[in-house]
């Protein structure tokens, strides 16, 4: 399972580390794609074929549905763990999630999201957990 809050710094060829523990469960090699409120999501290569099966069944004939997985194919890229760790963001993926220096990588299960830094600290500061405590309860938790 992928959990955990990492920093790390992008290199000026915007290269990132993988967390060490996290690369055996996102593997060598894993897909990054825009994700929501502003951050990349990254997928296992199998957790990536969940995804796109998912993506794959939304009807055609609906326009919403069209642009969600626009949204979600048009950048995504398969990127790879070089010898030091590091992995190559591309930079339409850098431009959507704001990535510049300073990043943040979390998981949240069955993907990572890479954040900018202070744009993870605002998103983390917003989170009201006694909210969703609340609300958890219509899906059993």
């Amino acid at each position: 399972m992928l959990m955990g809050e990492y920093e790390h710094s992008l290199d000026v060829k915007g290269r990132l580390i993988m967390p060490a523990k996290l690369r055996q469960d996102i593997g060598e090699k894993f897909v990054v794609t825009k994700g929501l409120d502003g951050c990349l999501f990254a997928f296992s290569q199998e957790e990536w074929l969940n995804f796109e099966s998912k993506l794959k069944s939304l009807p055609l004939s609906d326009k919403n549905a069209r642009n969600f997985v626009r949204f979600f194919l048009s950048g995504a890229t398969e990127c790879e763990i070089d010898k030091q760790g590091r992995f190559l963001i591309p930079n339409n993926l850098r431009e959507a999630a704001k990535l510049e220096k300073e990043a943040v990588i979390i998981g949240v299960g069955t993907r990572l999201e890479i954040w900018n830094k202070e744009n993870w600290k605002k998103c983390d500061e917003e989170i009201s957990v006694d909210e969703i405590a609340e609300n958890m309860t219509m899906l059993g938790i």
